[in-house]
């Protein structure tokens, strides 16, 4: 497979990243219209969700060894796509608490967020370390160029890591328009998606070729072997609760 053409590009990977904000807040809106929810704390709600998401994305990363600027660090350092998920959780609850909304928003939020993934993890596979090698003709090969300049070998075919993802995150987008009124209670979409990438991202670190922290796994796995439990508990009450009928209309 060719290389990569926009290796180390910023810009290319912070356009598809705003392209799929913009996308998820068109998805949201269109949401709130369909469901009849004309509540006007749900925009700040989301406004929260989005700088949260951007500011737990670096500052959960943040190497404090390296000496470099403010704006260096936001503009070039660090991400995680589980740290922002982090940041948003914290920044909905956050911005509920300030505008006393109540009402659950994860059915609204979770197919956003997957569709805002989709473009989001675009940026990454045109800019960044595709993976490990794999012996694949599927993978992406690096030129000695593009691998000095992102920190990979040159000339092995390289797993796709983030194509894995986009089609994960496109999948599960298509399964929560299909079920987005059939489950039992407000938020258990968003439990369902959380949890199951979770367990699709504790198996693709095996070849995202991450730093390795412990026992063959990465921080991210480490992470998520820490939440699973709770995650799983949450998977208990969704799937231990009669699925009532579908409303078109009900509230999320």
């Amino acid at each position: 497979m060719i290389g990569l053409p926009f290796a180390g590009d910023g810009l290319v990977h912070g356009v598809l990243t705003g392209l799929g904000i913009f996308a998820a807040l068109l998805f949201y809106a269109y949401e709130k219209r369909r469901r009849g929810l004309t509540d006007p704390r749900l925009w700040p709600i989301a406004g929260f969700a989005v700088a949260f998401g951007a500011i737990g994305s670096r500052l959960l990363t943040w190497d404090v060894s390296r000496q470099v600027s403010l704006a260096d660090w936001w503009g070039n350092g660090d991400r995680s796509i589980l740290a922002g998920l982090v940041g948003a959780w914290f920044g909905v609850h956050l911005g509920k608490r300030l505008t006393g909304y109540r009402k659950s928003t994860g059915d609204l939020l979770a197919p956003s967020v997957a569709l805002a993934l989709v473009l989001g993890r675009g940026g990454c596979l045109l800019t960044e370390l595709p993976g490990t090698p794999t012996g694949g003709a599927w993978g992406i090969v690096l030129t000695p160029g593009q691998a000095a300049l992102i920190g990979g070998p040159a000339g092995a075919g390289l797993h796709p890591s983030f194509a894995y993802e986009i089609v994960f995150h496109a999948i599960a987008f298509a399964v929560m328009w299909r079920f987005r009124d059939r489950l039992a209670h407000p938020g258990d979409l968003f439990i369902c998606y959380v949890t199951s990438y979770a367990l699709f991202r504790f198996g693709v670190e095996f070849v995202r070729g991450n730093e390795v922290l412990w026992l063959g796994m990465s921080r991210p796995q480490w992470f998520l072997l820490a939440v699973l439990p709770l995650l799983a508990w949450r998977m208990r009450r969704v799937f231990g609760r009669p699925v009532r009928p579908a409303l078109k209309g009900r509230v999320a």
